[in-house]
């Protein structure tokens, strides 16, 4: 076993890891739809469907650096209508979840106290942070182009897997801390108080992101 996991270090490289790792916190923790997503959701619903929109989240950006590591970025710049068709149904989707946060609000301030609508599950918080992220526009451009670029052009699978792994640790832990810490019976608390228009705020914003992807 000690010999195996000596052969394993071996094998990796860590220089290529590390230049990863660098990356891609940075890119985690700049504010997206992705961190909106996570907010919004770990204050106005459960704990636990905040961090099923994190699962999906995640899911999705081990999917996109698999692709930047086996070289998506060539696939964009060779064909720019594949790059473009993202973005705008990106784009679009990012305007679509912006605007329905928006009319949530209108219906929640409609309502009558004690009945406000409801989002349905740990399925449908799973599928919402699956579809944030794979029509983040966002999240394709930086992993075609920055996070690819500090990928070697070919990496053995051991280094692979430990570049997956720094996705999976750094992106997991980052937008987990967020849920628990916005899902805190306080911080939930305050935004039940205001709920019509913190929906407005953050629907407002990510419509403005979906515009300006759009616009870029």
């Amino acid at each position: 076993m000690h010999a195996l996991m000596s052969a394993l270090g071996q094998a990796i490289d860590w220089s290529a890891v590390l230049a990863v790792l660098s990356v891609y916190v940075t890119g985690v923790i700049i504010p997206g739809p992705n961190f909106v997503a996570v907010l919004h959701k770990a204050a106005s619903a459960s704990r636990a469907e905040a961090l099923a929109v994190v699962a999906g989240i995640v899911i999705v950006n081990l999917f996109w650096a698999g692709c930047a590591i086996l070289g998506v970025g060539i696939v964009f710049a060779a064909f720019p209508w594949v790059a473009l068709a993202v973005k705008i149904a990106g784009a679009g989707y990012l305007l679509w979840f912006g605007a329905r946060l928006i009319g949530k609000a209108s219906a929640r301030a409609r309502a009558e106290p004690g009945r406000q609508p409801q989002d349905g599950g740990l399925r449908a918080s799973f599928v919402q942070g699956f579809l944030t992220n794979i029509a983040n526009p966002k999240s394709v451009a930086f992993f075609a182009a920055v996070f690819a670029s500090a990928t070697p052009a070919h990496v053995s699978w051991p280094t692979f897997a430990a570049m997956l792994c720094v996705v999976l640790v750094v992106a997991g832990s980052w937008y987990s801390f967020l849920a628990l810490a916005m899902s805190h019976g306080g911080v939930a608390a305050r935004y039940r108080k205001s709920t019509a228009l913190v929906d407005r705020l953050c629907g407002s914003l990510i419509v403005f992101l979906g515009i300006r992807q759009l616009l870029r």
